[in-house]
């Protein structure tokens, strides 16, 4: 029984290590509401997610999601969406990563379709690298 109490604490310190983290590699651009919907590997090196859009259509959740530089340089953006189901389980194969430049002080938006109706929430996975 201790031991289940030991794991779960260990758990929690570690989810809440990982939040802490991953709260601080954002750019402040980013409003709290999106960055919780986005997992950085790695820096945000000057781009922001500034808004992100969802609408389910004929039971197909899909995504718009705009990104915008506050940096001069380019740069560039590996990037996939996790598609998640009403448990937090991956639904489906899962996307490829898809690359893409971001010019610097430019704006993109980023588009992708849930694979299947049971798809209820997403994670966009993002690495920035300096070109």
């Amino acid at each position: 029984m201790t031991n289940r109490i030991f794991l779960s604490a260990l758990c929690a310190a570690c989810v809440g290590l990982a939040g802490a983290a991953g709260a601080q590699q954002h750019d402040p651009a980013t409003p709290a509401a999106v960055a919780a919907k986005v997992a950085l590997r790695g820096e945000a090196n000057g781009i922001a997610v500034r808004e992100m859009r969802l609408v389910r259509k004929n039971d197909i959740l899909s995504v718009q999601a705009d990104l915008s530089s506050s940096v001069r340089s380019d740069r560039t953006l590996f990037y996939r969406f996790k598609w998640l189901d009403n448990v937090g389980n991956q639904v489906g194969d899962g996307e490829s990563w898809k690359q893409l430049t971001v010019l610097g002080l430019g704006q993109q938006t980023i588009k992708s379709v849930a694979p299947t109706g049971a798809a209820v929430d997403l994670r966009l996975e993002m690495n920035v690298e300096p070109r």
